[in-house]
């Protein structure tokens, strides 16, 4: 009999990660907003730093420890980049559901509070936030981009008999149990992408809400244009793998 992924029956507090690199008044502006909407529904913000994350957010991370206490959670990372990081802190999230967003602003903080509620109405399914529905769009988007983002969208929608229509914007809540028990891959950026297509193949349900995207107003981007074509390398590999094969064989477990 094919290996089913552990379900969620309900919803009791919510882990928040929030990588951080460059981000100093926009991580504080992050925190402060989840906190200042969502502090009962909050088990921890668990910050994920690396090697090269700057001194200057390095130390707006040890203020928000010392004003919150153990709201804040610090872990530096072992494996590398963005994908690594995330991997890393899904093991470590000790909440109910675990939420993945920017500590950049890109995702808007002010929208955890209705994420939260999706996960407490649907605590099995996953509740992402999309660019693309009534209500979401972009702000300070390259037009470039923008057009192979839709195709893009459209395409891997079609190759996976979706009708979701923002597979790639990483700011959704999934339950814990879940991404613990998904042997992940990607090490980059899209490690986003996969966050989403794996459980669609492993059968999760995924909400849409809406919600706008604005270009960061400090920091650089780790990401490249010319890295996203790697999306395609995972969203066809995980088309053709067999679900079973997509779970760990200790779930919970570093794999």
């Amino acid at each position: 009999m094919a290996r089913e992924y552990p379900r969620t029956e309900g919803f009791t507090d919510v882990t928040v990660l929030l990588p951080v690199m460059n981000e100093t008044y926009s991580l504080v502006q992050t925190v402060d907003t989840i906190l200042g909407s969502s502090k009962k529904d909050v088990r921890e913000i668990l910050v994920v730093v690396a090697d090269k994350t700057t001194p200057e957010s390095l130390a707006e991370v040890e203020k928000l420890r010392a004003r919150l206490g153990d709201l804040i959670a610090v872990h530096k990372q072992t494996l590398p980049f963005l994908g690594g990081a995330m991997r890393e802190a899904f093991d470590l999230a000790r909440g109910s559901h675990t939420l993945m967003m920017a500590s950049d602003l890109e995702t808007d903080p002010a929208l955890v509070p209705k994420l939260i509620e999706a996960a407490r109405a649907n605590p099995d399914a996953i509740a992402t936030v999309s660019r693309w529905v009534e209500g979401g769009g972009f702000h300070g988007y390259n037009s470039v981009k923008l057009a192979s983002n839709l195709v893009f969208q459209k395409l891997f929608a079609l190759l996976y008999w979706t009708r979701l229509s923002d597979m790639t914007y990483a700011y959704r809540i999934f339950p814990t149990r879940l991404v613990q028990a998904i042997r992940w891959e990607e090490l980059r950026h899209p490690f986003l992408f996969e966050t989403l297509i794996k459980p669609l193949r492993l059968g999760v349900r995924v909400i849409e809400l809406p919600g706008v995207w604005r270009a960061r107003t400090e920091g650089a981007s780790q990401n490249t244009f010319a890295r996203n074509f790697e999306y395609f390398r995972i969203g066809v590999r995980v088309r053709l793998a067999p679900p079973e094969r997509l779970l760990r064989e200790q779930q919970g477990k570093a794999a």
